[in-house]
């Protein structure tokens, strides 16, 4: 599968943006799908994932609340709308897909294996 983020840009403290990913393929449905984050000097961590069927949702504490992960099946999208922004929510984001783990969901990004080229987000205060 290859996947395709967009969305990204500049936006104030207290803002919201909506970010998105395209993924190519017949088989959508068969990858949970999680979106990471990476600022600069740090290491990739994750940020908010789904199931394969969008039924369970998972979210590191960071963004809990603020941000939202959804999918559609259908449109081969995944998507993740973020209010609140904070400062330190600035890094380039990426999508991911994780087709080998079933009805499981990580957090942790070497268990996907198709990667989307990263949107970057920045939030000034």
């Amino acid at each position: 599968v290859q996947l395709q983020a967009s969305g990204g840009g500049l936006v104030q403290a207290g803002g919201s943006l909506r970010l998105s990913c395209a993924a190519s393929g017949r088989t959508f449905s068969s990858y949970a799908m999680a979106w990471f984050r990476q600022a600069p000097g740090k290491e990739r961590d994750f940020v908010a994932a789904t199931s394969r069927r969008g039924l369970s949702t998972y979210y590191a504490n960071s963004v809990k609340g603020r941000f939202t992960i959804s999918r559609d099946n259908a449109r081969n999208t995944v998507d993740l709308q973020m209010n609140s922004l904070k400062p330190e929510d600035t890094a380039v984001y990426y999508c991911a897909a994780d087709g080998r783990s079933g009805y499981s969901v990580y957090d942790t990004p070497e268990k996907y294996d198709y990667w989307g080229q990263g949107t970057l987000v920045t939030v000034s205060s």
